[in-house]
């Protein structure tokens, strides 16, 4: 067989190999785009804002309550129930979520509240009774939460908070990105 020939069926057997090898890299490549396609579809939009609405005075009581905030002005995913004093908000998905959450009351009284995750304690807000004023603190925390765990804000024993038309006591999540 003259080189010539050998040569050209050498480098087209080479070819194939190639275009093989591309064809196959490009198969892959367009299953991982669809894939990450279909992911994008079952992207969840969780998102809620609430506030106590106008209750005057809450508490005190000789046990901890779990905060009812019946005014939602969003609750995008319903993953925020306000039907239910137990669990207020229940993650659909595994990811990185943020709340905020918001207490008012007459400084003349304490006012504990809590952020907590399936029964522990995340982060509070407080005030010491001091002077006969109106005062307002808030916290914010970001958690990691499987699905189906509970984040809910809790009032202390003893302790009160105030609300009115201006809803001044508010709890506030949103999913920041799954996991």
């Amino acid at each position: 067989m003259p080189r010539n020939i050998l040569y050209s069926l050498l480098l087209l057997l080479f070819s194939c190999d190639c275009i093989a090898e591309v064809q196959q890299e490009a198969d892959e490549v367009r299953a991982e785009g669809t894939e990450h396609l279909n992911v994008k579809k079952r992207q969840y939009k969780v998102a809620f804002g609430a506030t106590l609405g106008s209750t005057g005075n809450f508490g005190p009581f000789n046990s901890p309550v779990t905060l009812v905030y019946n005014n939602v002005y969003v609750n995008e995913g319903r993953a925020y129930n306000p039907n239910t004093g137990v669990c207020i908000f229940t993650a659909p998905v595994k990811g990185a979520y943020f709340f905020s959450f918001s207490g008012h009351n007459r400084s003349s009284k304490v006012l504990n509240l809590g952020l907590f995750k399936n029964g522990e304690q995340m982060v509070i807000v407080f005030n010491h009774p001091l002077g006969d004023r109106y005062e307002s603190t808030a916290n914010s925390v970001s958690l990691t939460l499987e699905k189906g765990d509970h984040v809910y804000v809790r009032l202390r024993e003893t302790s009160w908070v105030f609300d009115n038309y201006s809803h001044h006591n508010s709890f506030v999540g949103h999913l920041l990105f799954r996991l």
